[in-house]
């Protein structure tokens, strides 16, 4: 149950009214309900933020240069690490119509054991891993791998969509926003040991280690 009561429609100025069908029109193309997103009503107590997310998103989703299903894959993969259960729901959904494989959404947890997963797929949802981690772990090497499969341009877009992902999973999960059912009846990536508070050495390497990152020998 959210923590914070959404702005009914009623009683939202005329902005945000706009924003409200602009938001359902959006949602109904990506999953066929025309439902408004949970979030979008909760942060329309400051129309000024979601006129600002609203961009954000926008912009995010602006011509992409990656390819569909590691978009998908890698905010699937910082939401469910981030115990965000509005954004697993719709993630999953979004995923599986990126084209991402049902065997996927099942090993996500274990992308890199699976072998459900190319090399290329591997080392984006590392990225995706770092990036969710506190602190953020990523380090040459990776970005080096990253660099002999996608351009500068490509690069910006998986680190500006992880971080969007961030924001979403970690502004919904501390409002309380739940599943909303889209994808009920369908295979759904599973939750993942939440990162939050992994401060101290021993703790980012296990949690690392159970979202799949390989470690270094002692």
């Amino acid at each position: 149950m959210s923590r914070i009561e959404g702005v009914p429609a009623a009683r939202a100025n005329p902005l945000v009214r706009i924003i409200y069908r602009v938001a359902r029109r959006e949602v109904g193309r990506m999953t066929g309900r025309p439902d408004l997103p949970s979030d979008i009503a909760v942060r329309a107590h400051r129309p000024s933020l979601l006129v600002g997310y609203g961009v954000l998103e926008q912009t995010a989703a602006y011509k992409p240069r990656v390819q569909r299903h590691l978009r998908a894959l890698v905010q699937l993969k910082s939401a469910v690490m981030q115990g965000c259960e509005a954004c697993q729901d719709i993630g999953s959904h979004h995923a599986l119509a990126a084209g991402v494989g049902e065997e996927q959404l099942i090993d996500l947890y274990r992308y890199r054991e699976s072998g459900h997963f190319d090399e290329t797929e591997r080392l984006v949802l590392d990225l995706a891993v770092g990036m969710t981690l506190t602190p953020v772990q990523v380090g040459d090497e990776l970005f080096a791998a990253l660099h002999a499969r996608f351009d500068d341009a490509q690069l910006v877009e998986l680190v500006n969509l992880i971080a969007l992902e961030n924001l979403r999973s970690r502004f919904n999960a501390a409002v309380g926003l739940g599943s909303m059912g889209f994808n009920e009846g369908a295979v759904c990536a599973r939750m993942e040991r939440s990162p939050a508070g992994a401060n101290e050495d021993a703790d980012v390497e296990a949690t690392q280690a159970s979202a799949g990152v390989p470690q270094r020998a002692a």
